[in-house]
Parts: C-alpha cells; sequence; structure tokens
C-alpha cells in the first residue's frame, strides 16, 4: 500500500481552447490550439506535460546516480509529440533526451534506463505512451 505524500489540484475549463489554474494559483494560463495560425498566446496539454515529466526524470536520474554513488550533472528534455492514430483517434509520444557530465555514454545509458524503471511518469506512460531515451555524455 502506498503513503500518500501530497495531493495537488489543477483546474480546467474549455479544453484545448481555455484556461487551467492550480489551486495555488502558481499556474495560471490560457491553453491554446499549437498551431502555426495561431496568434493567441499560452499553453498547451503537450507543453506542459513535457515540463512535469522532464522535471520528474530528471529526478530519478539524479536519484538513481546518487544511489550508485555516481556525480553527475544533467539536462532533460521530454519531447512530446501528439500524434493522429488511425481515423478518430490521437495520442502522444514522448522522447527524453538527457545530457551529462560525470559519467561516460555507456554509464548514462544505463543510468537512463534504471531511471526510466523508477520515475513515476514513466510508470504511468509505461505500455500507454511510446518513450524513447537518449542519453549525451558529455565525457570522453
Amino acid at each position: 500500500m502506498s503513503n500518500e505524500l501530497f495531493t495537488t489540484k489543477a483546474t480546467a475549463k474549455g479544453g484545448r481552447d481555455g484556461h487551467v489554474k492550480s489551486e495555488d494559483g502558481v499556474i495560471d494560463l490560457n491553453i491554446v490550439m499549437p498551431t502555426e495560425n495561431s496568434n493567441e498566446t499560452g499553453t498547451n496539454p503537450e507543453q506542459l506535460f513535457a515540463a512535469a515529466y522532464s522535471s520528474c526524470y530528471d529526478g530519478a536520474l539524479n536519484l538513481v546516480a546518487k544511489q550508485k554513488n555516481k556525480k553527475i550533472d544533467t539536462v532533460t528534455t521530454a519531447e512530446v509529440s501528439f500524434l493522429k492514430e488511425g481515423e478518430s483517434g490521437f495520442k502522444i509520444a514522448v522522447k527524453l533526451v538527457s545530457e551529462f557530465n560525470g559519467v561516460a555514454q555507456d554509464e548514462a545509458e544505463e543510468l537512463m534506463k534504471e531511471a526510466h524503471q523508477v520515475c513515476p511518469y514513466s510508470k504511468a506512460t509505461r505500455g500507454n505512451v511510446d518513450v524513447e531515451l537518449e542519453a549525451k555524455s558529455n565525457e570522453s
């Protein structure tokens, strides 16, 4: 059984042409369609998901490295794609790209695989979202 550490809330109104706000007001954003012709300023669900997933995954990377007594410095980017699937469906895909200082390429790749097993967002999307991992080590 899991022990709840915290709960947060965000409320959306108007879907992909609306507004989203967190209960504490830190997130208070217009939601707009991510099209080239859009004159409106705002974000979209995929950007919000990319921000959340990249920060959670980068935290998991650093946790795994710490458990292995590895000192790393990482920057993780989540590239979230919105895909049309069949005639009436849509889905998302994610590419996680992590840049590493402190470990060689093979170690960076292994840390990414292990972090993918412990990251809560990776667990939540497993089997539902295609996730590609790409490590880039700055060590020779």
